[in-house]
Formats: structure tokens, C-alpha cells, sequence
């Protein structure tokens, strides 16, 4: 895929001031819903102990049923993986927060793809902010990352999203442009299966400021465009693009309404079991 800074410049100028140019749409009015609903849940470097983890996944797990909207995924630290996974059964699938390139040798703390897979993980995270600033895993980095899950038959959740300056600067479409093309150089339109996208403003990570849901759909809206680019309509309409940044129960029917959110990637909420659960069982705003 060639890098185009022309379109990224009219993507710059399109997105100025976040203003949302797309029709009064709910999510149920169109025929490319047929996107299943994605909620998942980031734990990061929590909860402190086994013991909290476990208490945690019996709590959320309790709360999914049949009636409970859409696929449900867990991403939680290394050492609680399988435990949770015995926890969770096939109610939520139980992800890693990130992976190396690597296959083996001498990489001290890396974590392959393959060892996960030997786990039963299918879901990783690649890109998250915080990766992409204390760990300073660049776009380069990420696309190694995404390829080698594939490479393995896994599947990808690729973070993507602006800072605040970025977002200030009215550059959050080119900053998504740019992340999605390197982060999916050399991803075929086949294996685009296998990737879900998180956008995640910078700025409303942990921070308890969330896009309102027309500036998150407008935003939402644009990387389908982009994806559309990069591969074709098909692609791009098939595509799961969540929702990352304080999501919160107060917040997931208003996003979850719109379009072009076909999910939530939750950080803080996931760590309450009764914020998460109600999350994980959004209404449709308008249809309830």
C-alpha cells in the first residue's frame, strides 16, 4: 500500500472541527448492521492479585446470556489468562494486551504470538496508546505485531486515535489515515477478517472525557472511509470499528446507536464488575 499525503491532507481539512456532516442515522435504520456488536474489556495492569482476577471474571461472566447483545472479549494481563479462560468457558473470549514479533530467542520478556495461540488466545491487542508512549512501539513495530497474529490465525485489535494536541490541531483523520495504512501494510483484503479496529481519542483515555457520540460517529465514519480506501467498500462495511475512552454505563447506548460504532473497547469500567456487565448488555437508544 503506498502512503498518500494528499488524501491525508483532505482527510485533515474534512474533519476539521469534528463537525458531523453524517445524515441523522440510528444504527438499526441500515442494512450494514449486520456487524455484530463487539464489547471488550481492557484490564491493563490491574487487578493486583489471582484471587481479585478471579472474583472479577466470576462477576462479569454471571451477567452474560443469550440475550446479551454481542461478542464479548476480555483483555487481561498475562498471568491470569488461562485461569480466567476456565472462568469465562465460551461466554467471553479472554485476550492478551499486546505481543512480540518474535518467535523466539533472546528477547527477555517478550511474549510470541505462538505461546498465546498454545493457550487458546485468539484476540491480542497492537497499538494501544499507552504502548505506543511508555513502551514506544511505533507504527512500524504494530504492523510487525499484526502481521505475526495473522500469520498464526489470530485475530487483532488494532488501537488507533490522536492526542489531544492532534485533536486540538483538528488532525484526528489524518493521524487515523496514517496509523491504519502502516499499521495494515501488507494485510491483505482477505485477512482483513481477522482485524477489528478501536478508535481511542488519546485524550479520553482514563481521563473521564468522552466524544460525545456524534463526534465519535463522525470520526468512526471516516476511517470506514479510509478502510474503504486502502481495500474496497466491502471491506470497509465489514469491518468492526469500536469505541475506546472512559466508555462508561451513562455512554454505551448513545455510542452503541450510532452506525459506524459497532463496539466498546473499555478500560476502567471493565474493572467494575457491575459497570462492565451493564455495558456488556447496551440498549439500542430510541429501541428500547
Amino acid at each position: 500500500m503506498k502512503f498518500c499525503i494528499a488524501s491525508i491532507a483532505l482527510l485533515a481539512s474534512s474533519v476539521s472541527g469534528f463537525v458531523a456532516n453524517q445524515p441523522t442515522i440510528s444504527r438499526q435504520d441500515t442494512q450494514l448492521f449486520e456487524r455484530k456488536a463487539f464489547i471488550t474489556g481492557n484490564w491493563k495492569l490491574n487487578p493486583t492479585t489471582k484471587g481479585e482476577a478471579m472474583a472479577l471474571a466470576q462477576d462479569i461472566v454471571k451477567n452474560v446470556s443469550s440475550e446479551s447483545p454481542g461478542d464479548i472479549a476480555l483483555f487481561v494481563p498475562f498471568p491470569f489468562i488461562e485461569t480466567v479462560q476456565n472462568i469465562c468457558g465460551d461466554k467471553i473470549s479472554i485476550g492478551a494486551e499486546m505481543c512480540t514479533p518474535q518467535d523466539s530467542g533472546a528477547f527477555t520478556g517478550g511474549i510470541s504470538a505462538q505461546m498465546l495461540k498454545s493457550i487458546g488466545v485468539e484476540w491480542v491487542l497492537a497499538g494501544h496508546s499507552e504502548r505506543r508512549t511508555i513502551n514506544a512501539e511505533d507504527d512500524y513495530e504494530i504492523n510487525a505485531q499484526c502481521l505475526k497474529l495473522i500469520e498464526n490465525d489470530m485475530s487483532v485489535m488494532l488501537c488507533i486515535g490522536e492526542t489531544l494536541d492532534e485533536y486540538e490541531s483538528d488532525l484526528a483523520g489524518a493521524v487515523c489515515e496514517t496509523q491504519l495504512k502502516k499499521a495494515l501494510n501488507n494485510i491483505s483484503k482477505e485477512e482483513m477478517s481477522r482485524v477489528a479496529i478501536a478508535y481511542e481519542p488519546v485524550w479520553a483515555i482514563g481521563t473521564g472525557k468522552v466524544a460525545t457520540p456524534e463526534i465519535a460517529q463522525d470520526v468512526h465514519a471516516k476511517c470506514r472511509a479510509i478502510l474503504a480506501l486502502i481495500y474496497d467498500q466491502e471491506t470497509a462495511d465489514s469491518t468492526r470499528i469500536l469505541y475506546g475512552g472512559s466508555v462508561s454505563p451513562d455512554s454505551v447506548d448513545g455510542l452503541m446507536s450510532k452506525p459506524d460504532i459497532d463496539g466498546a473497547l473499555v478500560g476502567g469500567a471493565s474493572l467494575s464488575a457491575e459497570s462492565f456487565s451493564r455495558i456488556i448488555n447496551f440498549e439500542f437508544v430510541g429501541h428500547h
